[in-house]
Order: C-alpha cells, then sequence, then structure tokens
C-alpha cells in the first residue's frame, strides 16, 4: 500500500468529525477520506447483526477507494464491528472506545458517569473495558443518551430540548456522587459547551479523541505507513455522507479550516433487521466484581 494513499475514517454520522479534528491537528500530512453514515444514524438504536455489516460494507468501501488504514470513529461500530473489520483484511484499523482507563485514574469520589449509545453498552467489549480498568471499590454509572445523536444530526448542540435529556441523563449521576463523566459516543464531544454551561466544574469530561489520534500515528510508524511531506504541507480531505449533505457541511464549515464541499455516496445497504432490543436500564449502576 502506497504510503501517501489516504485514511478511511467513518461514523455513523456527524460525530467523527471530533476525531478527524484530532487526526488533522496531529497528523496534517495525511490525506483522508471521511464517511457519515448518516442514512443509518444513529447506529446506537440498530440490532448488533446490522452493525456489525454495516462496518464491514463501509471498511470494504474505503479499501476499494485505496485507504491504507481506517478509522472507526464510532464507539457504537467499534463495539460491534471493530473484530469483523480486522478479520476482513490484514490493514492498520483503529478503534475507538469510551475512556475508562483515564476516567479512572482522573476520578477523585471514585463515581464515574458514562454517557453512551446503547449499543455501546450492551457490548461484550464494554464489558471487558471494564473489568480491565476499573480499581476497587469504583463504581461506574452507565447512562444511554437516547436522542442526543438524532439532536446533534441535525445541528442542534444547545438548545432548550437538548439541555433537557442532559439534564435527565446528568444529574442522577452527580446526585450519586460521580465528578467525572465519559463522554462515550464521538457525537458528544460537541455538546461539552453545553455541559459545562450547565454544570460547571461539578464534572471532569473525559474525551478520547487525541488519543485515538496518538494511536493512529503510532500505528503508521510500526507499519511503514506514513505519509511523506505533500506539496502545500497538508494531505487531501474527502467528506462524503450517506444521507442528505446540508448537514456535514454545516458542521465541517464550523469545525474544519478550508473544508470542502460534501459529495453524497451510496455505500450498498444490507440486509434489514428488526429494532433493536434494549436491556440497558437507565443510570444502571456498573459494580465489576
Amino acid at each position: 500500500m502506497p504510503s501517501n494513499a489516504p485514511i478511511g475514517v467513518f461514523d455513523s454520522g456527524l460525530g467523527g468529525l471530533s476525531v478527524l479534528q484530532a487526526v488533522r491537528a496531529l497528523l496534517p500530512h495525511e490525506s483522508l477520506l471521511y464517511v457519515a453514515d448518516s442514512r443509518f444514524a444513529p447506529y446506537g438504536e440498530r440490532p448488533d447483526a446490522f452493525i456489525e455489516q454495516r462496518s464491514l460494507a463501509i471498511g470494504r468501501w474505503l479499501r476499494e477507494r485505496g485507504a491504507k488504514a481506517l478509522v472507526v470513529a464510532c464507539n457504537t461500530a467499534t463495539a460491534h464491528g471493530v473484530a469483523a473489520l480486522r478479520a476482513d483484511a490484514p490493514w492498520p484499523v483503529i478503534g475507538v472506545e469510551p475512556g475508562i482507563k483515564p476516567a479512572a485514574a482522573a476520578s477523585r469520589s471514585g463515581v464515574i458517569g458514562v454517557l453512551a449509545t446503547a449499543a455501546t453498552l450492551r457490548s461484550a467489549r464494554f464489558a471487558d473495558l471494564l473489568a480491565r480498568h476499573t480499581a476497587q471499590g469504583q463504581r461506574f454509572l452507565c447512562q444511554p443518551g437516547h436522542g442526543l445523536v438524532e439532536r446533534i444530526e441535525a445541528g442542534d448542540v444547545d438548545s432548550p430540548e437538548v439541555m433537557t435529556l442532559l439534564d435527565r441523563f446528568v444529574e442522577p449521576m452527580l446526585a450519586q456522587g460521580a465528578d467525572t463523566l465519559v463522554l462515550g459516543c464521538t457525537h458528544y464531544p460537541f455538546l461539552i459547551p453545553a455541559l459545562q454551561r450547565r454544570f460547571g466544574t461539578a464534572l471532569t469530561l473525559i474525551d478520547t479523541g487525541a488519543a485515538i489520534a496518538r494511536q493512529l500515528q503510532r500505528r503508521l510508524a510500526t507499519d511503514g505507513l506514513n505519509a511523506s511531506q505533500p506539496p502545500g504541507g497538508h494531505g487531501d480531505l474527502q467528506l462524503m455522507t450517506t444521507a442528505n449533505a446540508n448537514a456535514l457541511q454545516t458542521m465541517a464549515d464550523r469545525l474544519l479550516a478550508n473544508a470542502p464541499r460534501v459529495q453524497t455516496v451510496e455505500i450498498a445497504e444490507i440486509a434489514s433487521h428488526g429494532p433493536a432490543r434494549l436491556d440497558l436500564a437507565p443510570n444502571l449502576p456498573i459494580i465489576p466484581a
């Protein structure tokens, strides 16, 4: 694979732009192909098999367009699709996981909130992550953020409706002593200003975008895939969506310098599935044995 080939990045929608932003800041020489699968967003309410198959379809589509590596900039797709993506082809695949380890280290009270999609929270991968990085006596309060991704996909990050959802999800965590909040979906960093206005310094917010960029940097170096410096000093950027381009364009123009025009693309659909069964109760404390 040529070292100057692009890196594929995908998310269920706009949220992965928070990871893309961190990757561009750390690796400005790399060319990037970003796919927002907004036609099927949010992934968090979909069945596990759907998420895995959709992740595979997008990964293969990006490989066909010359991507040398893949960043799964979606916690839900990582939880249910990254193993299949790694088994599908011998290329670097970097996933995103909720920041349980840094949250466990940062918390003084030992009570940590996790705001993520229902699909991420019910996954075996997330349960294993908790088991590996939880110190004795710590408690994680896990809350599905129902409705937040849809609001962010619509470009809404601070309306009264969003603030009502944040109050509903976060206030019970504070009442139980949480002093740290893991943003376990790549859409949720767009809510940081709203969270800070509403809750001030009561919560340390944990976002993993920069850590994912560093992991990608290490993997490219290990595999000898670092891009050489292109003319002008910056790699190319392409932004693509499987739905209407307007929402992605608006967010990209807000976040990225000289954002290119968004292209609408079609990626082969997968078999349809019924609605996901959600077994996780709101604010369910998870206390690892």
